[in-house]
């Protein structure tokens, strides 16, 4: 793989656009018609759907090419730009919750923290990817549970099918998981 460092534009940067982007159509387009109280939210869910299956899938992809596994072993290439990819979707998130939700100090944390962890291991130490990565494709196997809860959530009241996936799926089998946020309690 050719090394993230011969890229003219930062990979992280045209990552942190991507997701900038995939922010901005989910809330302009995609959840344009709903109300404006939940379309911050519903884009921040969407955003990391967007985020979720590929990070997981190139993380494993980049644990499967590297034939030295090791928690502490140095970081690919394809590692490198798992990371980054993750660090512009962690970034792009935070700036969601400064702008949309600052006193959600919770999210804020868990942002600031992830990211202290991913921009360690990419940019300062330059080692332990494969215990990061791991951790990322389980991290990412429940988020989609999560978004599909935290959107059914904030429509419940006035989608059928959204009230239906909330009660049966979630609430009916014992499953109640956490508020994402303060604001989405009723």
């Amino acid at each position: 793989m050719e090394n993230s460092a011969a890229c003219p534009i930062p990979l992280l940067l045209l990552f942190f656009f991507m997701f900038f982007t995939i922010y901005l159509v989910a809330y302009f387009i995609v959840f344009r018609n709903w109300s404006p109280n939940i379309r911050p939210e519903s884009s921040s869910c969407f955003t990391s759907l967007a985020h979720g299956t590929p990070a997981v899938l190139l993380s494993t992809f980049s644990i499967l090419a590297d034939s030295n596994r090791g928690f502490a072993s140095p970081n690919t290439d394809r590692q490198n730009l798992v990371l980054d990819f993750s660090i512009a979707y962690f970034l792009m998130d935070l700036l969601h919750y400064i702008v949309f939700f600052p006193k959600d100090v919770l999210f804020i944390a868990h942002h600031l923290a992830t990211l202290f962890v991913f921009v360690t291991c990419r940019y300062l130490v330059s080692h332990g990817a494969y215990a990061i990565l791991v951790l990322l494709i389980l991290a990412e196997l429940t988020s989609a549970c999560q978004n599909a809860w935290t959107i059914a959530n904030a429509r419940k009241n006035d989608v059928a099918f959204a009230a239906k996936i909330y009660l049966h799926y979630f609430t009916a089998r014992g499953l109640r998981l956490p508020q994402r946020h303060d604001h989405c309690r009723q």
